[in-house]
């Protein structure tokens, strides 16, 4: 996150922009060059001017002013940037895509307002492109099957395989990491 912030200031784009930052109910922070959902408390985080253009001299011939600018960003700097802040932006569709999804079809009561605001962040972060968005969603469905309770059940299974004194052949823990490695890993974090 610290690199999408330094790449907003970096970057000619970025030049005098106003970051949102704000944690959710669950603990997780977002930055975000959009305001937040109605009702969310935030912060914001202004970026100065970073314009690349040297000082002018003095109309008197003196020496350049102080006020130092940055430079402007090279085109890997904003390639970068770019590939961050696509990064986290399809994190933050996946978890709101995986949160719609276990909120709606689960039996725990859920309120109107948290299911908007997770509606509203799938809806700023998600890929408009059907190709991407289709990413997008498979992403979101192996979170939910890596966040499932049979993937819970498999971890601690085969943390109890690896437990100190655990009587298990090389086969069987072989077997069980596997399955954790296709069936439980989340693709984001």
């Amino acid at each position: 996150m610290l690199l999408a912030i330094l790449g907003l200031v970096a970057s000619p784009a970025g030049a005098s922009s106003t970051v949102y930052k704000w944690v959710d109910e669950y603990g997780t922070v977002h930055l975000s060059t959009s305001k937040p959902p109605a009702g969310v408390q935030y912060q914001t985080l202004s970026l100065g001017s970073s314009t690349g253009h040297p000082s002018k001299a003095a109309a008197s011939g003196g020496s350049a002013s102080s006020k130092k600018t940055a430079p402007a960003a090279t085109p890997a700097q904003v390639a970068k940037r770019s590939e961050v802040l696509a990064s986290l932006q399809t994190r933050e569709c996946v978890i709101a895509l995986e949160s719609l999804d276990r909120l709606t079809s689960g039996t725990k009561a859920t309120s109107a307002s948290e299911l908007t605001r997770l509606k509203q962040t799938a809806d700023r972060n998600c890929s408009s492109d059907p190709a991407l968005r289709a990413e997008q969603e498979a992403m979101a469905a192996k979170l939910r099957v890596a966040n499932g309770p049979e993937c819970v059940a498999a971890r601690n299974e085969l943390a109890d395989m690896m437990a100190p004194g655990a009587r298990v052949s090389r086969d069987q823990l072989k077997v069980q990491q596997d399955f954790v490695d296709q069936h439980c890993v989340p693709p984001v974090q």
